[in-house]
């Protein structure tokens, strides 16, 4: 039989043209996007080796995750690592057909054609696979319009593809949970388990890994810091997706879904987090440190993207205990240093707030953009809303530029290094009371004077020239050349008869002692003797150096002082060990600087010790002992400048030495007494805080259980003397004790001391 024509009427024809036109617009639209028109689309060679952006990690020295330096908080993780229930709680949740489709999912994918994109109904939700999901995660999303959604659909399906035509399904799970973004700037599965359970992804539990799989359909919304109703809400859903399609069973959906909300937050902020001083001062070493090395392509790490690891020094718990203790001390010493001043404190001059508003940053700006003074002090006085840091608190005010800088004028702040004397390895970096508010590092960046912290430096230098510790000076005051007359601190009226010695003059921080050991030795010796012990080469070449008058940082002065402990060798502070690549090979790897020839004896280092055991035990650093009740074998030093502007603390036990400083960041403001200032009080109670909480931790002992070694008899009875002695009968009568200022020449010459010599034989 034959067929007869069929005539198509013009309707028909109409019809069949216009799906036939539909037909190869889409068809010309879809290549369109296929070929790059649209923006390139990476090939299948490009996506077998995807590079993604990884964080570089900081760790302490017992491997503890203590920092990230990164654009995008990321970390990965392998498959095999991700517990089974995570994997289960994502498939049940995003993707219920993942091991059936090829990428796309057609159902899901006519639901969005049909009542997302013609009747626009965002509610039936968005058709996403899992791998089309990983497609979005790697490449993001452009804006096209109108069209934005439809053609990043596209992108994404050939995409999509692609990448299902390269990796297994397991790989596809892998790159998708080392990719999805998470809450508060997260990327990936473990950077997420760390930051908000404070675990690896590998140790998730059930009840966990439902809760980051529930923030993925709306990351902020479903924060679980920020709104954890919301997320504990959206996690039961997941917990009920999983019982729906048998991954769950119904007895254990109900367990789980009654259990609260556990969050275990750690956010690795540059300003929060343990050590921030610490991971900003490394951060810019490290990047001096990447310059010089090139990866396997020939180009320049990059400390944001390439996922290095860097293995430090920093005892994790240490470091924890050393801030714990830095705030109990100086939100307490802040309390006792604004009720001492009262209304009459310096930051209320308008003087000192005038010359502080023009050093700012805010007062160049506007001048070098043409502004009048008036107009500028105009402009920073106007008030706004304003967050303002406070011990125990934030508070939101009204206040202006000027408001702000005259409110942090007042704080003191605090820089605190504890060290191994043998290696120099830092242990501990304290560099201020708060990174956010105050980013001034007090422990490397900060130089202020010693003071009396230098007289240690000033008797190894004599001790070592042969003169005796226990040989006795006078407490007498003298005038010196050029009309300098140094004098002791403290309100008791001095008896000028009296003679200490040497070991009792540095216990005490007797200053008219100091400076008569200094011309004893010489100023050239002291000089000579304080760079063989890595103090800086710019040293003042005066008397009053041996006051402290020499400007050095907390981490200088801490290498310094290792000297006593390291056999005469001081070391220089050491933090990094070693740099590894993001697969664990090392790239680069450090050691200890450590003097090659020793500063002094080992007998002056014994008698040293020994000297500044002293200060602990009876002299300036006492309350160590009567009011920290502290048990330790420790030696140290106080110091106070003038002005009572700084105040320090050098403690030195066997195995650790530690440098504390505390004063106001404006070094016009001192303290208002040398009761409070001196370094006993304003530096001292940080270190004795920390011993205290490491005395209480035994996995410390190997610190606060340490002893010095027992002097050797030399030493032992070098110091075999009585700590102080009278001028007898005769010494007084023939000297001018109505004149306690004596000249140096008289002091030297005294009248007893003429008849002595007439008694001498000539040689």
């Amino acid at each position: 039989m034959k067929l007869k024509n069929v005539k198509l009427t013009p309707v028909k024809k109409w019809v069949l043209g216009a799906l036939l036109g539909i037909f190869l617009f889409f068809g010309a639209f879809y290549l369109s996007i296929y070929w790059g028109w649209w923006g390139k689309i990476p090939s299948s060679t490009e996506l077998k080796d995807l590079q993604q952006n990884e964080a570089t990690e900081v760790f302490s020295s017992e491997g503890k995750l203590i920092g990230k330096y990164y654009i995008f908080d990321r970390q990965p993780v392998l498959y095999d690592e991700l517990p089974q229930h995570l994997i289960d709680a994502l498939i049940a949740t995003e993707d219920v057909r993942f091991y059936e489709h090829s990428g796309i999912d057609n159902r899901s994918l006519l639901r969005v054609f049909f009542k997302t994109i013609l009747m626009g109904d965002e509610s039936s939700g968005g058709g996403s696979t899992i791998t089309l999901q990983l497609a979005k995660n790697l490449f993001g999303r452009k804006d096209y319009g109108h069209l934005s959604i439809v053609v990043n659909k596209l992108r994404e399906a050939v995409i999509a593809q692609r990448l299902e035509d390269i990796y297994t399904k397991e790989e596809i799970i892998g790159l998708y949970f080392n990719t999805v973004p998470f809450s508060d700037n997260t990327y990936g599965i473990e950077s997420a388990a760390m930051k908000f359970f404070s675990t690896p992804a590998k140790d998730l539990e059930l009840e966990e890994a439902a809760t980051l799989v529930g923030s993925l359909k709306a990351n902020h919304y479903y924060n679980p810091r920020l709104f954890p109703e919301r997320s504990l809400q959206r996690r039961n859903v997941v917990l009920s997706q999983m019982n729906k399609y048998g991954y769950l069973p119904s007895e254990e959906y109900v367990k789980y879904r009654s259990k609260p909300l556990d969050l275990e937050y750690q956010y690795f902020s540059n300003n929060g987090g343990v050590a921030p001083y610490f991971r900003s001062h490394l951060k810019k070493e490290v990047e001096k440190i990447l310059d010089t090395l090139k990866n396997p392509d020939g180009q320049p790490y990059n400390l944001y993207r390439d996922g290095l690891q860097l293995h430090t020094t920093i005892d994790y718990e240490m470091q924890e205990l050393a801030e714990e203790a830095m705030e109990e001390h100086m939100s307490s010493l802040q309390k006792q240093f604004e009720k001492a001043y009262g209304k009459g404190a310096p930051w209320h001059r308008d003087d000192l707030l005038n010359e502080a508003l023009e050093k700012s940053e805010q007062y160049k700006t506007l001048s070098a953009a043409g502004w009048s003074r008036e107009k500028i002090m105009d402009s920073l006085h106007r008030k706004t809303d304003m967050e303002l840091f406070d011990w125990g608190q934030k508070k939101l005010t009204q206040a202006s530029i000027a408001d702000s800088l005259q409110h942090y004028m007042k704080f003191l702040n605090m820089g605190m290094i504890n060290m191994e004397p043998s290696t120099g390895a830092v242990k501990s970096w304290v560099g201020g009371i708060n990174h956010k508010y105050f980013k001034y590092d007090h422990v490397a960046q900060s130089r202020r004077q010693i003071g009396s912290t230098f007289k240690p430096i000033v008797y190894t230098a004599a001790v070592e020239a042969g003169i005796d510790p226990c040989t006795y000076y006078s407490v007498r005051e003298v005038t010196y050349e050029g009309g300098w007359t140094p004098s002791n601190s403290g309100s008791e009226e001095e008896d000028p008869y009296m003679n200490y010695s040497m070991a009792y003059a540095l216990a005490n921080s007797i200053n008219t002692i100091a400076v008569k050991v200094l011309f004893d030795v010489g100023l050239g010796n002291v000089l000579s003797q304080a760079k063989k012990m890595m103090f800086p080469e710019d040293l003042p070449a005066y008397p009053s150096i041996a006051l402290g008058t020499a400007e050095m940082s907390a981490s200088e002065l801490a290498s310094s002082f290792s000297s006593y402990l390291n056999k005469g060798k001081a070391a220089k502070p050491y933090y990094l060990t070693r740099i590894e690549d993001k697969h664990g090979n090392v790239i680069a790897e450090f050691k200890p600087e450590i003097a090659a020839q020793p500063a002094f004896s080992n007998t002056t280092a014994q008698v040293m010790i020994e000297m500044m055991k002293g200060t602990v035990d009876y002299g300036t650093a006492a309350r160590l002992r009567y009011k920290y009740q502290l048990p330790n074998d420790i030696a140290g030093k106080t110091g106070t400048t003038q002005n009572n502007r700084d105040g320090w603390f050098v403690g030195i036990t066997p195995n650790l030495v530690s440098v504390t400083w505390a004063g106001a960041d404006d070094a016009r403001i001192g303290f208002p007494s040398t009761y409070i200032g001196q370094g006993a009080n304003s530096a001292l109670p940080a270190f004795a805080l920390l011993m205290q909480k490491m005395n209480a931790d035994p996995q410390f002992s190997e610190i606060t259980e340490a002893r010095f070694p027992a002097p050797s008899p030399t030493v032992q009875m070098m110091l075999d003397c009585e700590p102080e002695k009278r001028d007898n009968f005769l010494e007084r009568l023939f000297t001018k004790a109505d004149s306690p200022k004596r000249s140096q020449k008289e002091e030297k010459k005294g009248l007893f001391k003429k008849i002595k010599g007439l008694f001498k034989k000539k040689n």
